[in-house]
């Protein structure tokens, strides 16, 4: 954990202290102190500056982009963050061009991402839907399969109810596991798995870019 050596956070538990944190706004400093730091480093090399600065600024950012490959954005991800409001698309979600910047260290992109998921939970499963709807429109075949699925289940549905087949449980049991079979046959023969493929790869992307890089601003803000 970020916060592991403030002694507060030996006292009560992690979720309640990153929640305290997040309350109290230290996150936001926390993040802003990081980039400050990193700028003045940065500053302090340029002037002190050998032939190997731009290598080793290079190689720095190097090393932080290929973090994004070993993060896990959902680690901290609960259901509870789903219950929350949607926060402002343009002010809070979007925001400006200073509301981004270049994480300056594989610990800061962790922070940010581990936050930002959190934070924007709803949006990023709104952008999921419509990168999956984008893909079934370009792929019209998955999406024929995909609405014949949801038929053949309405259709099982409306048989049980109109023959009672709860009164009939192997009878059930039979016809439901040709039905699971069917959905397995559609599926996979009108390719909505690649649709979701390239929706979840596409989504994940925009993800970690977003949460990567978007800057932690007041959890107040966040929610107007």
């Amino acid at each position: 954990m970020v916060f592991s050596s403030n002694p507060l956070a030996l006292s009560v538990p992690e979720p309640a202290f990153e929640s305290w944190l997040r309350d109290t706004g230290y996150l936001e400093i926390i993040d802003q102190r990081t980039s400050d730091a990193a700028d003045a480093t940065a500053a302090t090399t340029a002037i002190n500056s050998s032939p190997l600065v731009p290598a080793t600024s290079l190689s720095s950012k190097l090393l932080t982009l290929l973090s994004f490959i070993t993060l896990n954005p959902f680690a901290k991800l609960t259901a509870d963050d789903f219950n929350s409001d949607t926060p402002s698309w343009s002010r809070s979600f979007i925001g400006s061009y200073s509301s981004y910047s270049f994480p300056s260290s594989p610990s800061q992109t962790r922070f940010r991402v581990h936050e930002n998921v959190k934070r924007y939970a709803r949006n990023y499963a709104y952008l999921f839907i419509v990168f999956f709807a984008s893909a079934l429109y370009k792929m019209p075949i998955a999406l024929v399969g995909l609405i014949s699925c949801l038929a053949l289940w309405d259709f099982f549905k409306f048989c049980s109810d109109r023959w009672g087949l709860d009164q009939y449980p192997v009878v059930r049991q039979c016809l439901l596991r040709v039905a699971q079979c069917a959905t397995a046959v559609i599926l996979i023969f009108s390719n909505v798995q690649m649709a979701l493929f390239c929706a979840i790869g596409v989504s994940y992307a925009g993800v970690i870019l977003h949460a990567a890089f978007r800057k932690l601003t007041p959890a107040k803000q966040s929610s107007q």
